[in-house]
């Protein structure tokens, strides 16, 4: 055990991590680099330059003649992917806190630091990208020592492109990162904290053994699920598995059990031993909070199995999605979805679309509301056709979040404007260092959903960096807003909204529908409406033909006979004929400046 260290890299979003991390493993020899980045092995990972999940790898070093087991989980920057951080700092003694030298700290550096001073994990301070020609160095080292009260020489200094420094970084891993405590001959105690499927051997769950050992062949149940296995191997993760006899106390591996229900595997479980189990589980596992939602059905309405099995293996490799069924009058059968954010949601679209080959239909997404009826009953709403009546309801409450913003002193302005036009509240600002300033506000979370992110970075040339926390939930002027197609209600194009934006919303929605949706043969009417009140109406003309060409002369009546026997045509037509709305309309409503 004194010769092991669990380690996790935490950094903001494009500071080099993952870079980095291929510098260590090649350095200790574990792989080759060949062409771009080697732990984030997924398609959608190398197109996007980002760190969707964190990978778990084994390394071994020699330092003053002893060689040592270094077990790194890389993790991810973007705030909608902090559980997968979250789930790797609870496997670690010890994180490396990778800062841009050329940016110096940003929101998600602080939050995932928090994170990781939670948990007691010793953090070693390191300043990436110092080869290049922008890079402030001294700059960022104040910004590091004011954030954590450490000493300068305690800073590395490092470049994940030409390798300098890394071997400074594995020697302070080895010396300041503590080795893992455990009892080795207590009860088997170890924590799940990730899983992926494999078609070929079932659900592959990967674990860090806190007391006992496993060994191949040992009979264990999952803590939380109460579900018994043989465990048919069990080994450590390089850069493929690497099968092992057993593991001890403080190791990182892997077990495949034959496993083949997603349900049956929790993130955060504890595994033991069936002769001999552990008293209780290992706490410090929160339960995932979604924040937004969204509707997901298939295009195909026959596919809704091939869609559950999708979700359900999707759900293995990443813990954070939820989902629940669903109906709808226009879409039938899909599921209600939660995913930590927007960026999240697109990325699990894309990946059914790439792994599963499934078509789906994403609807407008939104939070969750609590609904208070004036009988006193309490209702969570997840989607705007959950709504009770409008004479029913008491009042309507939405969550709040607390959001920090650290930007150079130039956006201010523009950050500001932007806030308070989505209804925020500025609670402070501080100056962390010479020309940036940390704001603090207050906004609901309705507001940031759709476009907030994307607006912040192209107002202060993507200088800004955000994060939030869920705050509290208050009560709010909120209503129903329906799209109407000839009079029939869209429920998977209705949102909630504020009163205040209701009607501009509602008559960007109709011009933006008017331009996507297809011209019939007879006029559609796209109205937007509150209750039974309209407040915005757009129409797609027909596609008119000529039909008096063939009546040139002759008598009138012909022509009036003929004409009549058109409008009656259309009205039926109008009474029968269906709108098809296109997936680009759905869509476009989250896109809608």
């Amino acid at each position: 055990m004194n010769h092991i260290r669990n380690f996790c890299i935490i950094a903001h979003i494009d500071h080099g991590k993952s870079t980095l991390a291929d510098r260590l493993l090649e350095r200790t020899k574990t792989i080759q680099v060949t062409e771009g980045q080697m732990l984030d092995d997924m398609d959608l990972e190398r197109e996007r330059g980002i760190t969707i999940k964190s990978h778990a790898i084994q390394m071994e070093y020699e330092k003053d003649g002893q060689k040592y087991i270094l077990n790194l989980i890389d993790t991810p920057g973007h705030v909608d992917f902090s559980y997968e951080v979250s789930r790797s700092i609870a496997a670690c003694e010890g994180a490396l806190l990778v800062v841009d030298a050329t940016q110096g700290v940003q929101a998600q550096t602080i939050s995932n630091l928090y994170m990781a001073i939670d948990n007691n994990l010793e953090i070693i301070p390191v300043i990436n990208k110092i080869d290049m020609p922008s890079a402030m160095p001294d700059e960022v080292e104040d910004e590091i020592i004011d954030l954590l009260g450490c000493d300068r020489e305690e800073i590395i200094r490092a470049s994940g492109k030409t390798g300098e420094g890394v071997d400074d970084i594995l020697d302070a891993v080895v010396d300041r990162i503590p080795h893992p405590v455990g009892d080795e001959n207590a009860p088997l105690q170890a924590l799940i904290f990730d899983s992926v499927f494999n078609s070929f051997r079932g659900i592959i769950a990967y674990f860090k053994v806190l007391n006992g050992k496993i060994a191949k062949g040992d009979k264990v149940k999952f803590f939380n699920t109460g579900m018994e296995y043989e465990a048919d191997e069990v080994g450590v993760l390089k850069m493929d598995m690497i099968p092992r006899k057993e593991l001890g106390t403080g190791e990182v591996g892997y077990i495949i059990s034959g496993i083949k229900d997603a349900k049956e595997v929790k993130v955060g479980d504890t595994i033991t031993h069936v002769a001999r189990p552990c008293d209780k589980a290992i706490e410090g596992f929160q339960e995932v909070k979604p924040m937004v939602f969204a509707g997901v059905y298939p295009i195909d309405p026959t596919d809704y199995e091939n869609l559950r099995a999708s979700l359900e293996k999707l759900r293995l490799n990443d813990a954070s999605l939820t989902f629940v069924p669903e109906t709808s009058i226009a879409l039938g059968f899909g599921f209600r979805c939660g995913f930590l954010g927007l960026l999240h949601m697109e990325i699990v679209q894309e990946r059914l679309d790439r792994e599963f080959d499934m078509d789906v239909i994403t609807t407008v997404p939104n939070v969750t509301y609590m609904c208070y009826t004036k009988q006193g009953e309490v209702k969570e709403v997840h989607n705007p056709s959950g709504m009770p009546d409008t004479v029913m309801i008491d009042r309507i409450e939405e969550p709040y979040i607390r959001a920090s913003i650290i930007t150079a002193a130039d956006y201010i302005g523009p950050i500001m404007t932007l806030c308070l036009d989505k209804r925020g509240e500025l609670l402070d600002q501080q100056y962390v260092s010479g020309n940036r300033v940390e704001l603090h506000f207050m906004l609901p979370l309705g507001e940031i959903v759709i476009d907030f992110y994307d607006k912040l970075k192209s107002i202060s040339k993507g200088y800004a960096s955000f994060d939030y926390h869920i705050d509290s939930f208050r009560p709010s002027k909120l209503i129903k807003l329906d799209i109407l197609l000839n009079g029939e209600p869209v429920d998977a194009l209705s949102t909630l909204t504020h009163q205040d934006n209701a009607v501009t919303f509602g008559r960007r929605m109709c011009e933006k529908l008017k331009e996507l949706i297809p011209r019939q043969q007879f006029d559609i009417a796209i109205q937007a409406a509150i209750g039974a009140k309209i407040i915005a109406r757009e129409t797609v003309k027909q596609v008119r033909k000529d039909v008096l060409a063939k009546c040139y002369g002759g008598d009138v009546s012909r022509k009036r006979k003929l004409l009549e026997k058109q409008k009656r045509g259309k009205k039926r037509m109008k009474q029968i004929g269906n709108v098809e709305v296109p997936q680009k309309a759905f869509l476009a409503v989250l896109k809608l400046d």
